[in-house]
């Protein structure tokens, strides 16, 4: 355990196992909106929504468990004691963040919903910082934060005629939710996993977590269409593949190393989203608008400036 301790705290091996972490995130949304179309799922249909999201991380959860087990050669079962660890994670991580967040990506673009996710970041330093008081509120941090938010704001303001905020709340507010909770579970994720193994926590919160959205989905008169083809299937297997490869990664980063040194690589999630989103969903137009621009180099400026603060004694 020891080397692979060392590994882990390795610069580059830290550079590059973020770097497909954040590269992963930014291809969810696209993604996502590209499996709207497909399984034939509309923007105003909840309750399809939230069953297409449980399927997803029910398979995502299967898959973390089945890797893990085929790796250590014996069935990977919950361990004594995390149950309640795991629903916890399931309630936070899973059902309420991407209720939220597939819900809002309905209700706007892929470059919008791309940087407002980048707000997640922010949030985490607001609970540390001022809710849990586990850190110390630095300048670099206050300067992040009124960076990213700056450009969230800037973001949603229309240049074309009239400055008007276009913000609502099903659309970019859901999103904004999403990342209140993702902070929350980062935070949690971070203590867990001190006690239990990421893999374990990651596979059987995200199966949990994908069977509660799926069978309140169904329950509620959410439908798939099944004949998406073996295109729609495959993107299914690719969503399902970022929460199991991403969040695996991103845990197994936090557990062995400083927040503060793993999270200096989350500016990359809406960079590689905005590019992503512009290249599969055809919103190059949007993406190339001044106000955007300017949104995403403050947010990712703003992500880079407050990651870059001393690590605390916590960690």
């Amino acid at each position: 355990m020891n080397e692979e301790v060392k590994a882990i705290n390795r610069t580059g091996v830290i550079l590059l196992l973020a770097m497909v972490c954040c590269f992963l995130w930014g291809s969810a949304t696209p993604s996502i909106k590209t499996g709207y179309e497909m399984f034939a799922i509309q923007g105003d249909d909840t309750w399809s929504i939230i069953l297409f999201a449980g399927v997803r991380f029910f398979l995502a959860g299967l898959l973390v468990i089945l890797f893990e087990s085929l790796h250590q050669k014996r069935f990977v079962l919950p361990e004594a004691g995390s149950t309640p660890y795991i629903v916890k994670l399931a309630l936070a991580q899973t059902i309420i963040q991407y209720f939220f967040f597939y819900i809002g990506l309905a209700h706007t673009s892929g470059v919008t919903g791309t940087i407002l996710s980048g707000s997640g970041g922010f949030i985490s330093i607001i609970l540390v910082c001022i809710v849990l008081r586990s850190e110390r509120l630095s300048a670099n941090k206050i300067v992040g934060v009124i960076l990213g938010f700056s450009g969230i704001i800037i973001m949603n303001i229309s240049f074309n005629g009239d400055t008007s905020a276009h913000f609502t709340l099903l659309g970019e507010g859901f999103v904004l939710l999403s990342q209140i909770s993702y902070a929350m579970s980062g935070i949690m994720v971070k203590r867990y996993s001190q006690r239990y193994p990421v893999t374990m926590l990651s596979g059987y919160q995200f199966m949990l977590g994908g069977l509660v959205m799926a069978i309140v989905g169904f329950a509620a008169g959410g439908r798939m269409q099944m004949d998406a083809g073996p295109v729609g299937y495959v993107l299914l297997l690719y969503m399902a593949l970022i929460s199991a490869v991403a969040y695996t990664l991103w845990g197994t980063l936090l557990k062995y190393n400083p927040v503060s040194r793993v999270a200096i690589f989350n500016f990359l999630t809406p960079l590689w989203g905005t590019i992503l989103s512009a290249i599969f969903l055809g919103e190059v137009e949007q993406a190339l608008q001044i106000n955007k621009m300017v949104a995403l180099v403050l947010v990712s400026l703003g992500i880079y400036i407050v990651n870059r603060a001393p690590a605390t004694r916590q960690e």
